[in-house]
């Protein structure tokens, strides 16, 4: 007959990772990666990424906005404050250097970044 003593488990070692210097560097792959060709082309009527911003400028040129703002209402045209000033950028687009530089140059010079808290 054959004894059948019941076995003790063996209590495994915890895992002990080796420092981040020891262990070897992952081998990169960069030049066996053939380059993806996209299979379908843009639409031409596909959304256009926007990106947010901030900006400071003078009490004086939101006034100037609001102004502006009043004048196509009366024309029966509602449009918001990033319409307005993509409308402008338009316009300074089709500047030559010179009119640019003489719009720019009319402009008063402010202090960029946040102003302080009081």
């Amino acid at each position: 007959m054959t004894s059948t003593t019941p076995r003790k488990p063996v209590a495994k070692k915890p895992a002990v990772r080796k420092p981040a210097a020891a262990r070897k560097p992952a081998v990169a792959k960069t030049a066996a990666k053939p380059v993806k060709k996209h299979k379908k082309e843009k639409k031409a009527n596909s959304k256009v990424k926007v990106v947010r911003d901030s900006f400071t400028m003078p009490q004086a040129d939101y006034e100037l906005i609001a102004a502006i703002k009043g004048k196509a209402l009366t024309a029966g045209l509602h449009l918001k404050k990033s319409e307005l000033l993509r409308a402008g950028l338009q316009v300074l687009s089709k500047l030559t250097a010179v009119q640019l530089k003489r719009a720019i140059s009319g402009l008063e010079k402010i202090k960029t970044g946040r102003p302080a808290k009081s």
